[in-house]
């Protein structure tokens, strides 16, 4: 048998650790081989001179010798500690483990330093900053020194917000669990740790990836993600799991978690993470997230797309390992999107696997815009212009031209084909269009694009007579980019249906060219200042529009009316006032515009008509200003002097009230205070009062605050009252907080005329005016929709206050009210009248008992017992039965 131990030396030779190698020839000489070759290896692991520390033996009892000899230059092989044992500081260290550039130089992860407890190394033109194990003692306890929490297992950086850069670490093993540190780095080696994060999981490797990313690429690091690949999911599977962290001053805060695709099964999701610089060149960095054990060890790749300052978090794409190879095996354990690799000015994707690594191309992304035109413009079928199916017609040509625009770099000039479908009438049963190609209403051809270029295709129809000539005839264009894996990609959302209408020719007189004069006018219901806003409040939450549209001069043809409104309207209705003759319809073009056709195909010279359109006010979006922007236009000729009044814009400054309801109800509304009690019952029971603030609008209220003022404390500072606590049962975000230091009361409450015990027989209320009042202020942070705060203030009554003072009955009346915040955008309205809670407080009386009724009552009870026993003795109830009779009763 064969021996090569490779031995650390605890002294260093110019910064070098000394590897002191031993061989051991037993084998080769008992079996007679040359073990030459292999002896050139062992020496050229060994330091140099191989005098000092080549040591060649023949057998395998001279190890003895040289352990002897080597003395306490070599270390423990486990790294434990016992009797004449050392500890590893760096030989171990495993420098380079992890790495991570810098601007300045490269930041190190050494997970072997210090008996695996783990540290970093930077190495910069100034030299080396490795800091000691105590400078993570913050965060590492030197108790858990040999726990081997792994830190440096990855290492990163980001820069926050006043451009300072902190370092990230992570500790995957750290109490089983995993942690990530950030910390800052001095050039003297002192270490800051500005913040810690820590796993939920055990085993969950937490740390042992991490990702920064700057979504907006500003320089600013948006978002950190930590991979817990070997987290448990459903049926106890490896799924994985990638914790979100968002900037947040100088720290981050959590922000959600990205998973694999819902299927129980291994997946190490977020094995390996890297940021895509743009792969939809939309201007906002990408992630990768791979899962190297999903589809039984074949693994897939997740892309995510960022958007302003996240990372959007559902995966936009899935790439699986079978699709690309069925022999392929733990795809996505490494993962690059840095370079270039093919040369078309596109990043491309590197994704490791076991044995081979697999590089993905990706796809420029266009947009494509389309332009439709017919020659001639409109459809005459009074002169007719062709022959078609035997019949006489009205031909015209479609033009459809296509503009494909690119939002990658390197595109332009690049073929690519697609399939565009053409459709006439769609919405007729009858077609009163063909095509020529097949007579028949609908075509469909494959055509070729290039990026940058229009390329135009014309598709010629006809038109045959037909008794509706007022309704246009619809042109439907529907295409599609044919699936290759080169071409480019349509842009996401980018539409692929074009839709225009022909209309049959105008009556424009004889130059054939209609000049109109439109006027819009509208006014608004109602009407708000900054200085006296207008109140939104139930039940009504509608505003409507009065319109008026005329037309001065020729026909306008194809007019419509386009409403521009702000976020917090949603488009109900509209109807006309007037002459029914009119029609208009309305089409969404967003969520806050709409375009109306008035009249549709023409708006006749001198024609008004008047409609009204109806508005609700958002539930989602309360802003302070409601605007509206009106345009009028027609396909007709108007000049410059008369397009100043084809316009209106509208506004009004509003506030909301929302539709709050308060009420308050108390276990206790009446007690009476016995002058009979014990001196230790000079406090009453405990009592509850439930203050209650329901939300019965549709959207939800912030920062809202319940006052509570309960009369406490009399003339002397003689307490009649406590508050015991407050607090609210069923909702989370309420805080509640009590005044009830007597000095700040006085303070607060310099117009109180306090009553005393004495003078309590001439008034028969005891409020804030009369009395100290303890003061309760609850802040409820939100309300949603149709939820309900519930606010329980307990308190006692002092009885000894009550049975000094001279009285028959006193009321006690504490008051509340309910207020915002946000008093620019919010008014309470009737929510924030003063309401008032009661309890009446009677006095017991103490009724003396005569001698004389207590001795009648004790005789009158003797004589009654007396006359019930005489009853019982006539009845024989005490007699005894003889014994001769009890003998023939046995014997019967």
């Amino acid at each position: 048998m064969s021996l090569c131990f490779a031995l650390l030396d605890k002294q260093c030779q110019n910064g070098v650790r000394i590897c002191r190698v031993i061989w051991v020839l037993g084998h080769y000489i008992r079996r007679q081989q040359d073990p030459e070759t292999f002896i050139n290896e062992i020496k050229y692991i060994a330091s140099d001179p191989d005098e000092k520390y080549f040591f060649n033996v023949t057998d395998e009892a001279a190890l003895n010798d040289i352990v002897d000899a080597l003395g306490d230059r070599i270390f423990s092989l486990e790294g434990t500690l016992g009797y004449n044992e050392s500890a590893f500081l760096m030989e171990m260290s495993q420098i380079g483990f992890s790495t991570h550039i810098l601007d300045d130089g490269i930041l190190f992860g050494m997970v072997g330093a210090y008996d695996w407890e783990g540290g970093v190394l930077k190495e910069s033109k100034e030299g080396q900053l490795k800091p000691s194990r105590e400078a993570f003692e913050k965060e590492f306890p030197l108790e858990l020194k040999n726990h081997a929490a792994y830190l440096g297992y990855t290492v990163s950086s980001v820069i926050v917000g006043d451009w300072r850069r902190l370092y990230v670490a992570g500790a995957p093993r750290f109490k089983h669990k995993g942690k990530v540190i950030l910390f800052d780095l001095t050039p003297e080696g002192d270490v800051l740790i500005t913040q810690a994060l820590n796993g939920e999981q055990i085993g969950s490797y937490f740390g042992s990836e991490v990702c920064v990313v700057d979504v907006d690429q500003d320089g600013i690091t948006d978002i950190l993600l930590i991979a817990a690949p070997m987290f448990l999911g459903a049926g106890n599977k490896e799924t994985g799991k990638v914790y979100v962290y968002c900037l947040d001053g100088d720290g981050f805060a959590p922000n959600g978690t990205l998973h694999s695709q819902k299927k129980a099964q291994d997946a190490r999701f977020g094995y390996a993470m890297a940021v895509a610089p743009d792969l939809n060149h939309d201007g906002y960095a990408d992630l990768l997230v791979g899962a190297p054990l999903e589809d039984d060890h074949q693994g897939a790749l997740y892309i995510y797309h960022g958007d302003e300052y996240y990372i959007i978090p559902q995966y936009k794409q899935r790439i699986p390992g079978s699709s690309l190879s069925a022999g392929l095996q733990y795809f996505g354990r490494s993962l690059s999107a840095l370079l270039d690799l093919d040369g078309d000015e596109l990043l491309d994707l590197a994704v490791g696997a076991q044995g081979t690594a697999v590089l993905l191309k990706s796809r420029s992304i266009v947009q494509i815009n389309v332009s439709l035109s017919f020659q001639p413009h409109s459809i005459n079928v009074i002169q007719k212009n062709c022959h078609r199916a035997g019949r006489d017609s009205a031909c015209l040509n479609a033009t459809v031209c296509f503009l494909a625009l690119s939002r990658s770099p390197g595109s332009l000039g690049t073929y690519f084909d697609m399939q565009m479908g053409a459709m006439l009438d769609d919405r007729k049963i009858l077609a009163r269009a063909l095509f020529d190609y097949n007579s028949q209403r609908q075509t469909l051809m494959g055509v070729t694009v290039r990026v940058g270029q229009t390329m135009c295709y014309t598709l010629p129809f006809h038109v045959f007579d037909t008794a509706d000539y007022i309704r246009p005839i619809s042109f439907t264009l529907r295409f599609k980019i044919n699936d290759t894996e080169s071409g480019p990609v349509l842009d996401e959302g980018w539409p692929t249906t074009f839709k225009k209408s022909i209309p049959f020719f105008k009556d424009c007189g004889e130059d054939d060219v209609c000049v109109t004069d439109l006027v819009l006018q509208a006014h608004m219901d109602i009407s708000g200042t900054r200085q006296q806003p207008y109140v939104i409040r139930s039940p009504r939450r509608r505003l409507a529009v009065e319109v008026q549209l005329q037309n001065r001069l020729e026909n306008a043809y194809n007019t419509s009316l386009t409403l521009h409104y702000s976020k917090n309207l949603h488009f109900s209705s509209l109807s006309i006032r007037e002459d029914a003759q009119f029609k208009i319809e309305c089409t969404a073009l967003s969520s806050n515009s709409h375009s109306c056709n008035v009249s549709y195909p023409v708006f006749r010279s001198q024609s008004k008509v008047n409609f009204m359109l109806e508005f609700e006010f958002s539930c989602t979006s309360l802003i302070s200003k409601v605007q509206m922007k009106l345009v009028a236009s027609s396909d007709s000729v108007e000049s410059e002097g008369t397009l100043s009044d084809n316009s209106v814009q509208l506004q009004s400054i509003v506030q909301y009230e929302p539709d709050l309801f308060i009420t308050s109800d108390s276990n206790l509304n009446r007690y009476e205070v016995h002058p009979t009690r014990t001196v230790s019952e000079g406090t009453g029971p405990e009592f509850y009062t439930h203050f209650r603030v329901q939300n019965l609008g549709c959207y939800a209220v912030s920062n809202l605050e319940l006052s509570v003022n309960l009369p406490a404390v009399a003339s002397g500072d003689r307490v009649f009252a406590i508050v015991v606590d407050a607090f609210s049962h069923n909702s989370s975000g309420v805080n509640c907080s009590i005044v009830s230091d007597l000095s700040k009361l006085k303070s607060s409450q310099r117009d109180v005329r306090p009553l005393h015990p004495e003078d309590m027989k001439k008034t028969e209320l005891l409020n804030c005016t009369s009395s100290w009042c303890v003061e309760v202020v609850c802040h409820i942070q939100q309300l949603l929709k149709g939820q309900t705060a519930l606010i329980r203030i307990t308190r006692r009554i002092h009885d000894n206050f009550f049975r000094q003072a001279k009285f028959k009955a006193v009321t006690i009346v504490g008051s509340y009210q309910l207020s915002a915040r946000e008093s620019s955008l919010i008014t309470m309205g009737n929510a924030a009248l003063l309401r008032e809670t009661v309890l009446e407080v009677l006095k017991g009386r103490s009724i003396p008992i005569s001698l004389w009724i207590l001795i009648g009552s004790i005789i009158g009870g003797l004589l009654l017992l007396a006359l019930l026993v005489f009853i019982l003795w006539k009845l024989g109830f005490f007699t005894r039965k003889q014994r001769k009779d009890e003998d023939e009763n046995d014997d019967n």
